[in-house]
């Protein structure tokens, strides 16, 4: 069970660009905890991932050499859930219906978390290199808050909201 939560449902056993596909994954999920119950259920579940994803971790990498093997990507799920969460909550504070799909906020969530936790700058960094299960968490935490915060920035310029 560990394994299966783990990789996310197995997604994180794909051979090429596990994270890329467990991010892609988390995508839909996040789609569906939005649709039900908007951006509190997204962030209960996003801390819920957190939780469960660091002992799973814990689990999986207990007594192995590697500490971050790229089939884990639990954590790439939890980053991800952290990107979209301004959008989420933007949908959800405006009372916009839960099927609304704001595509361009969708695809920028993604690319920054992606970019974000491959590129690792600081603190993303600091956090991988604790080489702890709760590292590997928290390093695409932070690269999920470092993505939600450019959405952010990215929205209120798109929007009109800097006056730019």
């Amino acid at each position: 069970m560990m394994r299966f939560i783990a990789t996310f449902g197995f997604v994180g056993l794909i051979p090429i660009a596990p994270g890329t596909f467990g991010s892609l994954a988390a995508l839909p999920a996040a789609y569906g905890l939005h649709y039900l119950g908007g951006f509190p259920a997204l962030a209960l579940a996003t801390i819920a991932v957190f939780i469960i994803g660091t002992a799973a971790t814990a689990a999986v990498t207990r007594g192995a050499a590697e500490h971050d093997p790229g089939s884990i990507v639990i954590d790439e799920v939890a980053g991800q859930f952290i990107a979209l969460w301004p959008l989420s909550a933007g949908l959800w504070f405006a009372s916009a219906a839960p099927h609304v799909f704001p595509w361009p906020g969708w695809i920028g969530a993604f690319l920054l978390f992606r970019l974000f936790d491959i590129w690792k700058p600081w603190p993303v960094s600091w956090a991988d290199n604790m080489h702890t299960p709760f590292g590997v968490m928290l390093d695409d935490v932070i690269a999920g808050i470092m993505g939600a915060l450019l959405l952010t920035v990215a929205a209120g310029i798109s929007h009109g909201w800097m006056g730019l």
